[in-house]
């Protein structure tokens, strides 16, 4: 070789060891600028000193804390089919977490109702026109989710809450602003209408001698009945709200490494560890003797347990359908149900009216016959609402066990709701079921106030977010029931956890003859028992608000 080529030979040489050497100093510089060597250094010395049997996992968890937080990637949205084989959505989060993407958690919410301008339509139309709806509704949903959702939420915290649920309510809010806009737009240049004959004033009551109440007589003049209020807007797609919403507070709770009601707790009360957690008094469903059942009488549409406070939860689980999980019977009278009940409360010697007490869900916006004027409380037997408030009156005068009424009018009967409240309210609590009205925009500034409610009956559905829960609960501080819906997802027990981070001090989850109902059951078990390992579960020897008023707290804790 030559000299020239020696050179040469010793450039090429130095031309690389310069590139490796630069390389290096730039490897040196990142891991300096990022402070690599310091935190191995001192994981290595901790490590020396704990020696642990799992080096790597040491490793592992040390540097985990030190991993950028997760953020969400992406949504998904998914068709299922709820507790009645109705379509419902489920949706799903998925999170980049230490630079990759994983699916985090899913969730689905009840199924929304909507209420029906009269009950007396064709029922199969009536179904026809439901599923539409339905499905409508779910594939705007999911619409939302693949789309808007999906950009608006794309880095977001999952851990974050109040600032994910502020996105998703003032999305939801555009859209429904949106709507209304079109809505104001179709009245003003409305299409040409046919015109409709105005209903008959309601007819003069036929006196018949052997049917009736007898005792207290009605008023001898017929009072116009109020108009009903329009239903509440359920705008389609608003499930996607709800349920993204319950899915990003299920990922921050895997995230934190924590069970969803402590997660849901904390949030509500901002501190991280509660000192005690109460398990809310489950409402258990007995009978339904509403307008789906075969005999003659409507008033009953659910007949619920209330069992006595201060027992583990598997104690007041009695063996007990509807599509809230109770059995259907036909009854004729509303005592027949009632009676039947207390029979078997004494063959199995329990204490009716103290050991347990009763509520009785009427859901009476279900029985106007707006032609009549009058509500149809037995098949062929209407009353007028100053008829049924005397009925109720005698009926908790014979069953003082009845401790709640659910909707034993229409809201729209102000003065007999007063009257109501005037003549049982002394030992039975008047409740109103707020579940349609939606929560995020409407009930946490102006809660429906009617004379003497005690308490009010909502669930999460639609656009109502874990953050408006957290909201209404708190704000209404001993006033709310958590409750379902016919339409329950099969598989999500989330709303347990639900009520339990809430503090709420009642659940209305059904009966116990559906499996989706169950599972919520189960879950109530599962972390009363959780709470009493740890030595943070609070027996409450009392019934709370909103139910048991006077001297039945004192019965109920006998």
């Amino acid at each position: 070789m030559s000299y020239k080529g020696f050179i040469n030979c010793n450039s090429r040489v130095s031309k690389e060891e310069q590139e490796f050497y630069d390389l290096k100093m730039k490897a040196a510089e990142y891991y300096r600028a990022n402070g690599v060597p310091q935190k191995l250094e001192g994981v290595l010395n901790d490590m020396f000193f704990d020696k642990p049997e799992d080096i790597y996992g040491y490793l592992a968890n040390y540097f985990s804390k030190l991993s950028s937080p997760p953020v969400i990637s992406r949504l998904l949205g998914k068709e299922i089919y709820d507790g009645k084989g109705q379509l419902s959505l489920q949706a799903q989060v998925l999170c980049i977490i230490k630079n990759e993407e994983k699916t985090t958690c899913s969730a689905v919410i009840s199924s929304h109702r909507e209420v029906l301008d009269n009950s007396f339509q064709d029922p199969s139309g009536v179904t026809n026109i439901n599923n539409d709806k339905r499905r409508d509704s779910v594939m705007a949903a999911l619409h939302w989710i693949h789309e808007s959702l999906n950009t608006i939420l794309k880095g977001s915290d999952p851990c974050d809450q109040t600032g994910v649920d502020k996105i998703l309510s003032d999305f939801f809010m555009a859209r429904y602003l949106e709507d209304q806009d079109i809505r104001n737009r179709e009245k003003e240049n409305p299409p040409p209408s046919v015109p409709v004959p105005e209903p008959s004033p309601p007819t003069a009551p036929h006196k018949d001698k052997k049917g009736g109440d007898k005792g207290k007589k009605g008023n001898s003049t017929e009072k116009p009945i109020p108009p009903p209020e329009p239903s509440e807007l359920v705008l389609p797609g608003s499930m996607a709200i709800g349920s993204v919403s319950l899915a990003v507070a299920k990922t921050g709770a895997l995230l934190q490494c924590l069970p969803l009601y402590k997660y849901i707790k904390a949030l509500r009360n901002q501190q991280p560890c509660p000192k005690e957690m109460h398990i809310p008094v489950p409402l258990v469903t007995l009978l339904s003797c509403g307008k789906m059942s075969p005999g003659k009488l409507n008033l009953l549409d659910e007949v619920i347990v209330i069992p006595k406070a201060g027992q583990r939860l598997k104690q007041p689980v009695l063996p007990t359908v509807s599509d809230s999980g109770a059995l259907v019977v036909g009854y004729e009278r509303p005592e027949q149900p009632l009676d039947l009940i207390t029979e078997a409360s004494n063959n199995l010697g329990l204490a009716l009216g103290k050991g347990i007490h009763l509520a009785v869900n009427c859901a009476a916006h279900n029985l106007m016959d707006y032609p009549k004027g009058k509500y149809e409380v037995i098949t062929g037997t209407p009353k007028s609402p100053d008829e049924l408030v005397d009925m109720y009156e005698a009926l908790i005068s014979k069953y003082p066990a009845v401790v709640a009424l659910i909707d034993p009018l229409r809201k729209e009967d102000v003065e007999q709701w007063e009257r109501l409240s005037s003549v049982v309210g002394a030992s039975c609590s008047l409740l109103s079921d707020i579940s349609s009205k939606p929560q995020c925009h409407s009930s946490r500034e102006d809660t429906p106030s009617l004379p003497g409610v005690r308490g009010y009956i909502l669930n999460q559905s639609n656009e109502t977010t874990v953050t408006d829960l957290i909201h209404v609960t708190t704000e209404n501080n001993g006033a709310v029931i958590i409750g379902t819906t016919c339409g329950e997802p099969c598989s999500d027990d989330a709303l347990s956890d639900v009520v339990v981070g809430l503090g709420v001090g009642y659940v209305k989850l059904g009966g116990l003859n559906r499996g989706e109902r169950l599972t919520k059951y189960n879950r109530l078990i599962s972390i009363e028992e959780e709470l009493a390992q740890q030595g943070i579960l609070d027996s409450r020897k009392q019934h709370t608000s909103p139910l048991f008023v006077g001297e039945t707290e004192e019965q109920s804790s006998t």
